[in-house]
């Protein structure tokens, strides 16, 4: 009894003299703060803990020892890889023919932004900065978002205020978007921060999207070393593609997928990087003294080194925002996620931007770090999906998962590195954006641990504008660069068709039923089997594209 009386002062005087971090350490040890890391066009190319051809280069530094503490996802993908349908994907829990984002122009209402609103229902102070693009007001606590795509200088924010979204504005002349994003967080933990409450925090970079603009004193990194150039940048084999990637006989190579060289005669990073940045870069793409190989080269070394800049100043802020959270005692009780919003090339097979269902672009980096609940250094080739990545996060915070949530949480392989037996074992992907901007036909793709099968239907939402359909067969163990099409080889057959019923369970299976565009899916429907008569209707479509395409470069000249 005596023991217990003498114990009791010692108690009280313990928690008066804990420091606030303290306090809030023994809060509740089983309920992290989320910190939702989110850069704009990262590939996991350029994270050193996947990288092969760039790793020497050491691009990331900091994401590499986030990677080595926790995690890492070696089979994470987007269902769309293009920045407002990822974005959707990861707020609603949802594919895009569910959340209605098909494209760009896509947006979602507060009520539907379902991520933030099941944290702040599960007690987290929400706090949302950075790239947003997704038009409606932010459905956070606080806010302070570019506006749309957001400037690499001279940054613009949204903020709350007196005036109604999206009047309400702020703006930092002479910065650099990546240190002003960074900042603003750092402000929001240090000084908005409720410490009562774990916090959920999304914090987004506009870096490394295209055209690639860093900070200036990034200009000497790498402006004497030779960038590594990928094999396919130079040759793109007979076995690669089909007639709706390159056209019959190769009709279509030059408008099919933009370049990085002179390939597409639409559009190329040889052409526009002297555009955009004159006083940069002095060649003349129609030089005839300079040989095709030439302006690639030429291209590809100004290409990669602008985004490698741009991937070096995220990293380097991420270690200022790493140290604050070691200096305030917050590192390890939170939840921290790497990702991007989806892959990128970085010249592979003379492609630039992202889009196809390749896995340059469909895969995307994804490391999760918490010490009290993830062993460090394991990785994972479990298969997840963007519209995942909520039902985890919802899930660590204790958050109930609305049923309108269609991915699943992966809490269990994040802290075992195990995949449950009932786990998923297929990603769908789609594209609709057919032949806007980068020239990529509308797709849509069934991807397996093994396995990877496409279908180029080529049409836009009203079924017209047609491009050559095509289906695409690649074995992901013996040709992970997907540099062989193997949808006719008879050794392919079974897995052919074992593949196409799998893929039309599937697409039932996410409702992906084709009533959002009935005309779309009527092209897809007729070319499903791709029998003879497809095939043949496949070279007819092919010439009259080229017709059209050449007919609307000429009119441009």
């Amino acid at each position: 009894m005596n023991c217990r009386i003498l114990l009791l002062p010692l108690v009280v005087w313990m928690i008066a003299a804990s420091s606030p971090a303290q306090a809030e350490q023994s809060r509740d040890n089983d309920r992290p703060n989320i910190l939702f890391i989110m850069s704009d066009d990262h590939t996991a190319q350029a994270v050193g803990a996947y990288a092969t051809l760039l790793k020497e280069l050491d691009p990331t530094p900091t994401i590499d020892t986030l990677a080595a503490d926790g995690i890492c996802f070696d089979n994470a993908f987007c269902t769309n890889a293009i920045c407002t349908p990822s974005r959707a994907c990861i707020i609603t829990g949802q594919y895009d023919h569910i959340n209605g984002v098909f494209d760009l122009n896509g947006q979602i209402k507060g009520p539907d932004q379902t991520l933030p609103i099941a944290m702040r229902e599960a007690g987290y102070q929400t706090a949302m900065i950075g790239k947003w693009h997704l038009k409606e007001e932010p459905n956070y606590d606080y806010y302070k978002v570019l506006p749309g795509q957001g400037k690499y200088f001279d940054t613009e924010f949204r903020i709350q205020g007196d005036k109604a979204w999206p009047k309400n504005t702020v703006a930092y002349p002479g910065s650099h978007s990546t240190d002003v994003i960074t900042d603003a967080a750092l402000d929001w933990l240090k000084n908005k921060r409720d410490p009562s409450k774990p916090f959920f925090m999304s914090h987004h970079y506009k870096a490394p999207h295209d055209y690639f603009e860093s900070n200036p004193r990034y200009d000497s990194y790498l402006a004497d070393v030779e960038i590594p150039e990928p094999k396919s940048l130079w040759e793109r084999p007979e076995t690669w593609g089909s007639i709706a990637t390159r056209g019959y006989n190769d009709e279509l190579t030059r408008h099919i997928g933009t370049s990085i060289g002179r390939r597409n005669l639409r559009r190329s990073y040889a052409e526009d990087l002297p555009k955009q940045f004159p006083k940069e870069f002095k060649w003349d793409f129609k030089d005839p003294n300079l040989s095709d190989d030439q302006i690639k080269h030429l291209a590809y070394q100004a290409y990669l080194k602008k985004y490698l800049r741009c991937v070096k100043g995220v990293d380097e802020n991420l270690k200022r925002l790493f140290d604050y959270l070691k200096s305030a005692n917050l590192f390890d009780n939170t939840l921290i996620v790497y990702t991007g919003d989806q892959g990128f090339w970085l010249g592979e097979k003379d492609f630039q931007d992202k889009r196809w269902a390749y896995d340059p672009s469909e895969r995307m980096p994804f490391i999760v770090r918490y010490p009290k609940a993830i062993p460090a250094g394991i990785r994972s080739d479990a298969i997840i999906e963007n519209v995942d990545f909520p039902a985890m996060m919802m899930d660590f915070a204790g958050a109930e998962i609305p049923a309108s949530v269609q991915g699943q949480s992966f809490r269990s392989i994040c802290e075992t590195g195990k995949e449950p037996a009932d786990w998923k074992q297929a990603t769908y992907y789609r594209y609709w954006m057919h032949m806007a901007h980068h020239d990529n036909p509308g797709e849509m793709a069934i991807r397996t641990k093994t396995h990877k099968l496409i279908f180029f239907y080529g049409c836009d939402y009203a079924g017209g504008d047609q491009t050559p359909p095509a289906w695409e067969l690649y074995d992901m163990i013996k040709d992970p660069e997907e540099l062989n099409n193997v949808y006719d080889d008879a050794a392919y057959t079974t897995i052919r068709d074992e593949l196409k019923s799998q893929f039309a369970a599937l697409r039932k299976h996410v409702g992906d039923d084709g009533s959002h565009y009935p005309k779309t899916e009527a092209v897809v429907q007729e070319f499903w089997d791709y029998d003879e008569a497809d095939r043949q209707k496949a070279i007819a479509i092919s010439a009259d594209f080229r017709k059209r395409r050449e007919a609307s470069l000429k009119n441009k000249k």
